[in-house]
């Protein structure tokens, strides 16, 4: 019974307990500002896209 009292008391893994939900609620919220933000890169990026698409380059040499 003393080694199991000895055991309930013992607190150095708590501190690993808070850095794996903190790491996990890090994590979580990154994949949904990715979720929330994908869509709108992938459509900038395809105006972006279609807009240069159409555009033309023209060079002078001044020589």
């Amino acid at each position: 019974m003393k080694l199991f009292n000895a055991f309930l008391k013992d607190e150095s893994g708590a501190v690993t307990v808070d850095w794996v939900v903190l790491t996990a609620a890090i994590v979580g919220l990154g994949i949904a500002v990715l979720t929330s933000v994908g869509g709108g890169t992938t459509t900038l990026a395809d105006n972006i896209s279609s807009h240069m698409a159409t555009r033309s380059v023209t060079t002078s040499y001044g020589g």
